[in-house]
């Protein structure tokens, strides 16, 4: 399947939407939704940033999958954050209109589980989840009651664990979460429906975290981005095609213990290119992703036009949507 996330909307991050903090000293939902405006800005945000008309674009264009970013605090019980279940139930009503495969993704997670401002974190930089016993039992249960609500729906295709936590030492403390979230998921999932786990920035390391039952599937989450590292900024154009196309190696190997999903991927590079440079540099890892079980791009849209906003890349023509 072909798909997008669905970020910045259900979780919000101030570059994406930047005019959701104008005039304000907050730098995360966390911080804004303690200002004196920050309830009303976020509810309006929430109707207004992703509506029917996106979901038709979607259907049009092939789009056939989204990844749905969510917050621990999605069902409106961790104050002081703003809770936003009526409009996932609408997210999937909507998904089940048009024909799309939700891949619901817990991308915020109590205590935060990664140094990132999207992590849940009224903290950032200070990740408290992985050594909480008590704040891993609270990513659990989240996951349940997100399971047991939408189990009915027939757009609801998997359910990711935890978006990018970094796996510390030899991982073996996030594997032991994963093996626990994985058995409590499945008591109370349908059959077929998918559990994917991160990769937490270690492919090689965590490869075989989790493997399938006969009832309940696995997939493995990977984030493919060559942009942000010190090595990619001194990369070269031929450089970056060449370490996208070895990708599909990555893929190919992490298949032989469970599938791949591309949870996250971009055409942002940290250098400027020609039109056509940047069809070959998509179209490149949209060859190398191939071999993956469904890809979805960062992010369908934002406020500003770019490599960053899928949508826009269509509409300009630098981008085929499949």
């Amino acid at each position: 399947m072909y798909g997008v996330n669905l970020g910045g909307w259900l979780v919000v991050e101030k570059w994406m939407t930047p005019s959701l903090f104008q005039g304000l000293a907050a730098r995360n939902e966390y911080e804004l939704s303690q200002t004196a405006t920050g309830w009303r800005r976020l509810r309006q945000h929430h109707r207004q940033f992703i509506t029917e008309a996106d979901f038709v674009w979607l259907h049009k264009h092939e789009v056939r999958a989204v990844r749905l970013p969510v917050g621990h605090w999605v069902f409106g019980d961790a104050p002081p954050y703003v809770g936003a279940l009526p409009r996932l139930d609408w997210a999937f009503a909507m998904a089940e209109k048009y024909g799309l495969q939700v891949l619901l993704d817990l991308h915020a997670a109590p205590g935060a589980q990664n140094t990132a401002d999207h992590s849940g974190s009224g903290q950032p930089g200070q990740p408290s989840w992985l050594d909480s016993a008590q704040k891993r039992e609270a990513t659990i249960e989240v996951l349940e009651r997100l399971v047991q609500r939408y189990n009915p729906s027939p757009a609801f295709w998997g359910i990711e664990l935890v978006n990018e936590p970094l796996a510390r030492g030899t991982g073996l403390k996030l594997v032991r979460f994963y093996r626990q979230a994985y058995a409590r998921v499945r008591a109370v999932a349908r059959p077929g429906l998918y559990t994917v786990f991160s990769d937490g920035y270690h492919p090689l390391l965590l490869a075989g975290a989790l493997r399938s039952t006969k009832r309940h599937p696995v997939a493995m989450d990977c984030h493919f981005y060559q942009c942000f590292g010190a090595g990619d900024t001194k990369r070269r154009f031929g450089g970056h095609l060449a370490k996208a196309r070895r990708r599909r190696l990555l893929i190919w190997w992490l298949q032989r213990f469970h599938p791949v999903v591309v949870g996250e991927w971009s055409a942002t590079l940290p250098l400027t290119l020609s039109s056509k440079q940047q069809r070959e540099y998509i179209r490149a890892q949209q060859i190398a992703h191939q071999g993956a079980l469904t890809e979805y791009y960062w992010a369908y849209k934002l406020e500003a036009t770019g490599t960053w906003h899928y949508r826009w890349l269509v509409e300009s023509g630098k981008m085929k949507s499949v």
